[in-house]
């Protein structure tokens, strides 16, 4: 009752938290609609052709694709995400606040955030593909890629980082630990959560990912674990066969093995993040 005449006294909060509820309920709607329409359009034709090992013109498996997608996502993780971390940590635990270095560094990080994934494909191509020789390549790919998440990581991991209750250095100080015991022992599990998020997010732009991979990577439909030969992702397989207009049905088929995957890995890791701190709170 008390909320109720709250409410009342103050027609702006309710009507703010009808727009709230309103919002997420259209979020949820759109997010329930792609989903059910990618599981009806794809579902029927999830097909044991679609799961042979080798990818031919008849069965257009997507075998090879999931495997690179697998592969290509391993390697720009090892690549961007110590990169990122180690950069964030640099940006929130050492570098003196209101340094120019430091806003430079976020004002780059921000832009380069925002900019079209076909700029990094470009860029790509010109410097991985081009200058270093790499041809079209799984390497080349997974070094684009790792520019492009490279700033997700980073501001996410930052944003963390600076999360953490300065009560927590100081009293790791006050124990007589050093500051790189602080930040490894202290700071960082205390941020994992966050950071975690950030790489889930990095994971999933990485899987999605068309245009970039496109210039850098190819569109062979083999799978390859030598590093400088070309292939394909799941998302470019998708691109390749609707483009192509004679695999509509497996191209849907296609995309639910790419939403379980994306889904899959998100489950996981937010697992991993919570046992992470269950351990530390217990």
């Amino acid at each position: 009752m008390k909320s109720l005449w709250a409410l009342r006294r103050s027609p702006l909060s309710f009507f703010l938290r009808l727009i709230t509820f309103a919002a997420a309920a259209v979020a949820m709607l759109f997010i329930a609609f792609l989903v059910l329409y990618i599981l009806i359009k794809g579902v029927p034709y999830i097909t044991p052709d679609l799961f042979q090992t080798r990818y031919t013109s008849e069965n257009v498996s997507l075998v090879p694709a999931f495997l690179n997608t697998v592969y290509i996502t391993l390697l720009t993780l090892l690549i961007a995400a110590p990169l990122g971390i180690f950069a964030a940590i640099w940006l929130a635990e050492y570098a003196r606040r209101g340094n120019r270095l430091v806003k430079a560094v976020r004002l780059a990080a921000e832009t380069l955030a925002g900019i079209p994934s076909i700029v990094y494909g470009l860029f790509g191509m010109l410097m991985f593909v081009g200058f270093f020789q790499w041809r079209l390549s799984l390497i080349a790919g997974a070094f684009t890629l790792a520019v492009m998440v490279l700033p997700l990581i980073m501001r996410t991991t930052e944003e963390s980082l600076m999360s953490v209750p300065d009560t927590f250095r100081e009293g790791s100080f006050g124990l007589g630990a050093g500051k790189l015991r602080t930040v490894f022992s202290i700071v960082l599990p205390s941020a994992t959560p966050g950071i975690l998020a950030g790489i889930i997010l990095a994971t999933g732009r990485i899987m999605g990912e068309t245009a970039a991979l496109i210039y850098t990577a190819g569109t062979k439909p083999e799978f390859n674990w030598n590093v400088f030969e070309s292939s394909r992702t799941l998302a470019v397989h998708m691109y390749v066969l609707s483009g192509e207009g004679l695999h509509i049905n497996q191209t849907y088929a296609t995309a639910v093995v790419l939403l379980i995957l994306v889904i899959g890995i998100n489950a996981l890791s937010a697992w991993v993040a919570r046992k992470l701190a269950g351990d530390r709170n217990g």
